[in-house]
């Protein structure tokens, strides 16, 4: 079910959403070479693709100040964005890829974040985006629930 279809089912009907209930309970961990940050993982129909399919292993290839690597699930872009913002969990349908944005892309304007083509945003980084800096294309990568 879209999200916007569960929005007008329970706007019309009066049904009790627990979509923001379950995705507050979807964090997870996601550790890049030695480094952990937690993350949350939000609503979206990718969100909850990805939580089942997790743990996930992966390989990070990065692009500026992105992460992304290919993962076992593959979704529709929903309430694509060009832009981001800095913490900010991303599905890119092209790559079937996850990607952590924690700076400027080679297509960022000015202070903004930009992908290289519209991601549905599917959570944030809980916690410090430092340790990402330290990544390096071919580290290994690992997202698994808390």
């Amino acid at each position: 079910m879209t999200n916007a279809l569960r929005h007008s089912i329970v706007k019309t009907m009066g049904v009790c959403d627990m979509s923001s209930t379950i995705a507050s309970e979807r964090k997870i961990m996601i550790t890049v070479g030695g480094a952990t940050v937690r993350a949350s993982l939000n609503d979206t129909d990718a969100a909850a693709r990805i939580w089942n399919a997790l743990p996930i292993d992966a390989s990070a290839n990065t692009w500026g100040d992105e992460i992304y690597f290919s993962i076992p699930v593959e979704v529709e872009e929903e309430d694509g964005r060009d832009v981001v913002d800095l913490g900010d969990l991303g599905y890119w349908p092209p790559g079937n890829a996850f990607c952590i944005f924690y700076g400027r892309t080679p297509l960022s304007r000015g202070d903004e974040i930009r992908p290289a083509s519209p991601v549905t945003v599917i959570g944030r980084v809980d916690g410090s985006l430092a340790a990402f800096k330290q990544a390096s294309p071919g580290d290994s990568v690992r997202i698994d629930r808390v």
